[in-house]
C-alpha cells in the first residue's frame, strides 16, 4: 500500500522549508504516491503552484497550513505551539481561505496566532477544517512532560472547534524521549488510543533529501537572526525529509510496536482515511481554470443582459466623441460589433466596465491615466476612455489582447501618476472593498497582489554569511561585488568577472558561505506587495483566495500574479509612472508661468519640431528614448512620424535586439537594401516596417492572410511559435493551409522562414503604441516648454540619469539654473523668469525632511540668517547645508559663506538660541554678524559642497576644473564627437552617469558606459577583451578618462569602442605633479 504524507513544508514556509513545491511533487510521483499534502507555515502562498504541479504530475493535492496556537492549560497558564489545519474535500478549501484571511487581517503581530476567542468567533469556518496536533503542539508538550491529564484538557478545549482532530505521531529517530523521538511518538499514539482520538503518522517533512539538512540549519539561523549553533537549529538529524512509502511503513511499525501494538495497520489505515477525506479537486475546490468577475450590481445594473446593454451604450457614445467622418464611424461601429461579440462570448463585460469606472474615478480626481500593453489594441478600451491610442488608426488588433480562443485571461494595464498612485488604490478599495475583517461574512471584492521575493546572489551571500559567522566586512565586500545574478551562479560569476578574481574565496569560511548561498537559490525570502497589481472579483473572492495585510496596510492576496490568473482572478495593473507625474506637473507649471492651458492629450501627433528634437538625439528626460542605446537608435532611424516612434520602441527590446531585427530594418529604411515584402498580398502588412516583421500583430495578419483562418486562430498559432515543439506543429499545419490558398511553395517557404525567425522575438504593437504616446508627449513638452518640462523631470525623477545631468541639459538648452534660496526655492523645482530659469528645490538638500521644507516655506520671508534660525526650526545639519550651498547669499551679500558659518555657530551658543518662534526675546540680543576676514570659498570648494549637499553641481560643471589638463592631452568634447571620422582614436572624459551590462547575443558581458562632460554625453562600449585590466576602475570611480575608437552609425549616431579607462582625478594629479616639476 502506498503512503500519503499529510505534513509537508515547502520553501513557501518562509525561511523554513528547503524545497520548491514542484520538486516535492516530483519526488512523490517517483515514489508512486497517489497524493501529497502541502502544509506550509503561516500561509497558503505556495498552494496554487503546488496544485498546478500536482495536475502536471497526475497526483491529487491535499492542502493545509501550519499555524501558531496559544491556549490555556489546566493550571490556567499559557500553552503555545503549532498545529496543522487541513482542508477537507467538502468545502474545506473555502473555509481554510476564509479562516486564514480572518486570522491574518485581524492579527496585531507579524506571525498570526490562533486563540480560543478567535476560533470561537470564526467557528463557522474552523469547524469545517481538520486539525492535526503534532510534535510542536501544546498537547505534544504536555505528553512530553507526562501530563496526560493536561494534554486531554488542552485537547478538549479545541475538540469542538474543528471538524475533526487527530494526534500526529512523528519520529525522526531522535535519541531520547523528546518530540520527534520514537518514544514520544509512541506515547502520543497511546494517548490517542486511551482517549478514543484518531492518530495519524507523518514525517513533518521540511526537506526533499537528507542532503538538504545544512540548508535547513542556515534557514533556522536566518529566521531567528542568530549565528549557527546547535541551540538555534531545529533538527537533530537529517530524517525530516520526504520518505518513500516503504520507509514510512517501516517507521509506522516501529512506532506501533513501541506503543504496544503488534502491527501498524490501524495507524496506517487511519492515516490513509484522513488523506482520502482531504483530497481536493484542482478545478472544483481550488478553482483552477475558472473566471470570477464582479457581479452586475457592482457596475450599476441587475442582470447580465443589462450589463451588455450598458457596455454597448457607453462604447457607442465614445464613437461619436472620437470620430467625425461617416467612413470612420461606419468602420468603428463594425469593429465595435465584433469586439462586443467577443466580450459577450467570454462574459467579460463587467471587467471592462469596472476598469473604465476606475479610470473615470482617477480622471475625476485630476489624475492622469493612460493604458499600456495589449489592452490598447481594443477599440472598446479606446471608446471607454481607458486608452488614448486609436487602435484603428495604428493597425492594432483586439485578438492580440482578447479572443474566444485565448486561454489566458485579459490583462488591462493602466499607467497613472506615480505621485498619486495610492490615491487610486484608496478609491478602488473604498468602492470594491470591505474593511470589516472581524465579520465572518466579509464581501470584499478586491486586493493587491503579492510578489514573492526569492533568494538571489546578494541576499543569499548576506544571509548565509551571517549565519556562518563570516565577518560583516567580508560579507559586505562579497555581496556588493556581485552583479544581479541567480544565487546558483555565484561561483561561476566569481570565475568569469575579472574584477572579482581578486577576492580570496578559497578561505574555508568564505568557501562555505558561497556553497551555502548557492543552495539557497530561488527559495522564497518573503512576500511583498506587487508594485502595481490589483485583483477584482465577485462576492466569493474570499472563498478562493486567502488575504493578508501588506506593509502598506492594503489587503493582499497571498498568491503572486501568475497564481491569481490560474484561479480565475482578473488582474488590473495600476502602474505608477513617473513620466505621467512629470507631464501633469509640466502642464501645471505652464499654466502658472505662461497663463496657458495645455491639454497634452489633444496635441496633434505630427509636430515637425518635436520630431526634429528626437532626431537630434538630445532626448534626455524623454520617455523611452533617453538610454544610450535608444539615443543611438533614434539617431540612425530618425523618426518622422508617430508610426516611426512605435517602430523604434518595438525594435529596442531584448527580443528584437537579440534576433538582430534592427540591422535589416535600417538597411531597408535608408535604401541600402530593398524591402523584402515577399508577396503582394502582404504589402499592407509589411510596408511600414520595410518588410521586416517587427510586431506580433504582423505575424497574426500574415498567418491569417496566407491560410484564411480568423485573427483569433492566427494569434493562437503565433503563440505556439515560441518553442520548438509548437513551431513544428504550426509548420505541419501552415504549409498545407497556405498551399490550399493558392500560394506557391517557394513563397510559403520564404514566409515560414521569416515567421520562424522573428515571431517569438517580435513585440506587441499595441504595447509599443501605448508607450509611444507619452514618448511623443514628453518630447513635445521638451520642445515647446523646455523649462517647465525639465523642472518636472527634476521634481519627479522619471528617467535613468542623475539630476545633475538634467541640470546640465537645461544649461545646454539656454536655461538659467537659479541657486537654492530660502526665500525663493519651493518644495519642488519651479520655473522662473518667464520660462528662462529653473530654481533649485529645497527638497534637493540632503537629509532635509518634508516637515522642514514645509516649515521653511511657512515662515517666509526671512530677513537674515538669525531670523531663519529663530523661526524655521530646521536642524543644524540642514541649516549648514543651506549656508554652504548659497541659500542665504541673497540675504547677506556683504559677507561670505565662511562668515555665515561662524555666525551660525555664534547664534547656537547665544542665549537667544533658546527662544524660538514668536516668543518674547526678554532683551537677549543675537550676536552681531561681521566679516571675519576669512577668504571667500573658491569655485572648486563651492562645487564640492554642492555635490556633497545637493548632489548637483549648480554653479559650474565639475569637469571644468580639469579643462586645462584635458586640453593638454587632446581630449575631445562630447559635442565634437560627431566631427570625428569613423575609426578615429579619441580620448573622452566625464562624470559617470550610467553604466549598464544588458544581455547580448553572444552571452558575454559587455559594459556600456555613459559620461557627461558638460557639453553632452559620450557612450563607450567595453567588450570582454579590455575588461580584465579596466573593470575595477569602471566600477570604483565616478570621474573617468576613456580611450577608444569611434564608430559612426548614421548622421547623428556615434559611439566609442573603448580600449582603456583611467581615474580622471589620478591622471590629473599625475599631470599636475609633472607640470610642477617642469616649472621648478
Amino acid at each position: 500500500m502506498s503512503f500519503i504524507h499529510l505534513n509537508v513544508a515547502s520553501g513557501y514556509s518562509l525561511k523554513y522549508g528547503t524545497t520548491h513545491p514542484h520538486d516535492l511533487v516530483q519526488r512523490a510521483t517517483e515514489f508512486e504516491m497517489p497524493a501529497l499534502a502541502l502544509t506550509d507555515r503561516d500561509g497558503l502562498a505556495g498552494a496554487i503552484r503546488f496544485t498546478q504541479s500536482c495536475v502536471d504530475y497526475g497526483i491529487a493535492p491535499i492542502i493545509g497550513v501550519n499555524c501558531a496556537i496559544a491556549i490555556k492549560n489546566a493550571n490556567g497558564g499559557g500553552a503555545k505551539g503549532r498545529i496543522t489545519l487541513l482542508a477537507h474535500s467538502d468545502g474545506g478549501w473555502r473555509s481554510l481561505c476564509r479562516l486564514m484571511t480572518s486570522l491574518t487581517m485581524t492579527s496585531q503581530t507579524r506571525v498570526p496566532v490562533l486563540t480560543l476567542d478567535f476560533l470561537q468567533q470564526f467557528s463557522n469556518y474552523s469547524t469545517n477544517v481538520y486539525a492535526l496536533h503534532g510534535p510542536e503542539s501544546p498537547i505534544s508538550d504536555a505528553i512530553h512532560n507526562h501530563r496526560f491529564d493536561q494534554a486531554l484538557h488542552i485537547f478538549n478545549q479545541t475538540r469542538d472547534l474543528f471538524a475533526n482532530n487527530a494526534i500526529e505521531c512523528v519520529s525522526h529517530l531522535v535519541a531520547g524521549r523528546g518530540p520527534r523521538s520514537t518514544e514520544h511518538a509512541a506515547r502520543s499514539l497511546i494517548f490517542a488510543r486511551d482517549n478514543d482520538i484518531d492518530a495519524v503518522i507523518t514525517n513533518a517533512v521540511r526537506m526533499k533529501d537528507r542532503t538538504d539538512g545544512p540548508v535547513a540549519d542556515i534557514l533556522d539561523c536566518v529566521r531567528q537572526l542568530v549565528p549557527l549553533h546547535d541551540r538555534h537549529i531545529e533538527r537533530r538529524n537529517a530524517e525530516g525529509f520526504l520518505k518513500s512509502s516503504d520507509e514510512m511503513i517501516s517507521l509506522a511499525g516501529e512506532i506501533a510496536r513501541a506503543a504496544g501494538e503488534r502491527t501498524p495497520r490501524a495507524l496506517l489505515k487511519t492515516t490513509r482515511e484522513w488523506a482520502e477525506r482531504s483530497l481536493l479537486s484542482p478545478q472544483r475546490d481550488i478553482g483552477l481554470g475558472g473566471a470570477h468577475l464582479p457581479e452586475p450590481h457592482v457596475v450599476g445594473v441587475n442582470t447580465a443582459q443589462e450589463m451588455r446593454t450598458l457596455l454597448r451604450s457607453r462604447s457607442e457614445a465614445g464613437i461619436n466623441w472620437r470620430y467625425n467622418s461617416s467612413d470612420q464611424i461606419s468602420k468603428a461601429r463594425a469593429r465595435l460589433d465584433d469586439e462586443l461579440a467577443t466580450v459577450a462570448t467570454l462574459g467579460y463585460e463587467s471587467y471592462f466596465l469596472t476598469v473604465a469606472d476606475i479610470a473615470d474615478m482617477a480622471r475625476d480626481a485630476g489624475i492622469r491615466v493612460a493604458a499600456r500593453g495589449s489592452g490598447a489594441g481594443s477599440l472598446i478600451c479606446h471608446l471607454l476612455g481607458i486608452s488614448g491610442v486609436d487602435p484603428m488608426q495604428h493597425g492594432l488588433l483586439m485578438e492580440r489582447f482578447c479572443s474566444p480562443l485565448r486561454r489566458a485571461l485579459p490583462d488591462i494595464d493602466i499607467d497613472v501618476e506615480s505621485a498619486r498612485r495610492l490615491e487610486i488604490y484608496d478609491m478602488v478599495f473604498k468602492r470594491y472593498g470591505d474593511n470589516n475583517w472581524r465579520s465572518p461574512t466579509n464581501q470584499s471584492r478586491c486586493a493587491v497582489v503579492a510578489m514573492v521575493d526569492t533568494y538571489r546572489a546578494r541576499h543569499a551571500i548576506r544571509d548565509a554569511g551571517a549565519a556562518l559567522g563570516l565577518p560583516g566586512m567580508e560579507i559586505d565586500m562579497l555581496a556588493k561585488s556581485m552583479p544581479h545574478v541567480r544565487a546558483r551562479n555565484i561561483a561561476a560569476t566569481l570565475e568569469s568577472l575579472p574584477e572579482l578574481r581578486r577576492l580570496n574565496t578559497s578561505a574555508p569560511l568564505m568557501a562555505a558561505t558561497i556553497e551555502m548561498a548557492q543552495r539557497l537559490d530561488g527559495l522564497p525570502r518573503h512576500l511583498a506587495m506587487h508594485p502595481c497589481a490589483i485583483v477584482l472579483s465577485d462576492g466569493g473572492f474570499l472563498d478562493r483566495a486567502p488575504l493578508m495585510s501588506s506593509a502598506g496596510g492594503y489587503p493582499m492576496v497571498a498568491f503572486d500574479k501568475d497564481d491569481v490568473e490560474a484561479v480565475g482572478l482578473l488582474k488590473l495593473d495600476v502602474l505608477g509612472v513617473r513620466m505621467q507625474s512629470t507631464i501633469a506637473y509640466s502642464m501645471k507649471e505652464i499654466e502658472r508661468v505662461h497663463q496657458e492651458v495645455v491639454d497634452i492629450d489633444t496635441v496633434p501627433l505630427d509636430d515637425t519640431a518635436t520630431y526634429e528634437l528626437i532626431q537630434s538625439t538630445r532626448t534626455l528626460g524623454i520617455f523611452q528614448v533617453e538610454s544610450p542605446g535608444q539615443r543611438e537608435l533614434v539617431g540612425k532611424l530618425a523618426p518622422k512620424t508617430f508610426t516611426d516612434l512605435i517602430i523604434d520602441i518595438s525594435l529596442f527590446r531584448p527580443g528584437p535586439v537579440k534576433s538582430d531585427m534592427i540591422t535589416p530594418f535600417l538597411k531597408a529604411r535608408h535604401g541600402w537594401s530593398p524591402a523584402q515584402i515577399i508577396h503582394t498580398d502582404l504589402y499592407e502588412i509589411l510596408a511600414h516596417t520595410e518588410g521586416v516583421v517587427v510586431f506580433h500583430e504582423q505575424v497574426i495578419q500574415i498567418i491569417a492572410t496566407m491560410t484564411g483562418v480568423s485573427l483569433a486562430t492566427a494569434d493562437e498559432k503565433r503563440r505556439s511559435l515560441g518553442d520548438r515543439a509548437g513551431q513544428q506543429e504550426v509548420c505541419d499545419w501552415f504549409f498545407p493551409a497556405a498551399t490550399a490558398k493558392g500560394y506557391e511553395l517557394p513563397i510559403i517557404q520564404q514566409i515560414w522562414d521569416v515567421l520562424r525567425a522573428f515571431a517569438s522575438f517580435g513585440f506587441c504593437k499595441a504595447h509599443a503604441a501605448a508607450f509611444a504616446l507619452p514618448t511623443y508627449q514628453s518630447a513635445w513638452l521638451k520642445t515647446h516648454y523646455p523649462a517647465a518640462f525639465l523642472a518636472a523631470v527634476l521634481t519627479h525623477d522619471p528617467g535613468m540619469y542623475p539630476k545633475r545631468l538634467i541640470v546640465d541639459e537645461a544649461r545646454q538648452m539656454g536655461i538659467t539654473i537659479a541657486p537654492i534660496d530660502v526665500n525663493a526655492s519651493d518644495a519642488a523645482y519651479r520655473v522662473e523668469d518667464h520660462g528662462n530659469a529653473i530654481r533649485i528645490a529645497l527638497s534637493t538638500v540632503g537629509g532635509i525632511s518634508d516637515g522642514e521644507v514645509q516649515s521653511i516655506i511657512a515662515g517666509r520671508p526671512y530677513i537674515d540668517l538669525n531670523d531663519f534660525v529663530r523661526r524655521s526650526r530646521c536642524s543644524t545639519p540642514v541649516t549648514e547645508s543651506l549656508i554652504l550651498t548659497g541659500a542665504f547669499d541673497s540675504l547677506h551679500a556683504d559677507v561670505n559663506r565662511r562668515d555665515l558659518l561662524l555666525h551660525f555657530s555664534d547664534l547656537q551658543k547665544s542665549p537667544s538660541a533658546a527662544v524660538s518662534g514668536a516668543q518674547m526675546n526678554l532683551g537677549f540680543e543675537p550676536p552681531t554678524l561681521i566679516s571675519s576676514g576669512l577668504p571667500a570659498m573658491t569655485a572648486a570648494e563651492s562645487v564640492k559642497y554642492e555635490i556633497d549637499r545637493l548632489g548637483i553641481d549648480v554653479s559650474r560643471h565639475m569637469i571644468e576644473f580639469y579643462g586645462q589638463f584635458l586640453n593638454a592631452i587632446g581630449a575631445v568634447r562630447s559635442s565634437d564627437l560627431l566631427k570625428q571620422r569613423s575609426q578615429s582614436s579619441v580620448l573622452v572624459a566625464g562624470i559617470k552617469v550610467a553604466m549598464q551590462t544588458p544581455p547580448v547575443r553572444s552571452g558575454k558581458r559587455v559594459i556600456f558606459l555613459t559620461l557627461d562632460d558638460g557639453y553632452g554625453l559620450s557612450d563607450s562600449t567595453f567588450f570582454t577583451d579590455v575588461q580584465g585590466e579596466y573593470a575595477n576602475v569602471l566600477y570604483s570611480t565616478s570621474l573617468l578618462l576613456v580611450r577608444g575608437v569611434t564608430r559612426r552609425t548614421g548622421a547623428r549616431g556615434i559611439s566609442i569602442r573603448a580600449t582603456g579607462a583611467w581615474d580622471l582625478r589620478a591622471a590629473y594629479e599625475s599631470w599636475s605633479a609633472k607640470q610642477s616639476t617642469l616649472a621648478i
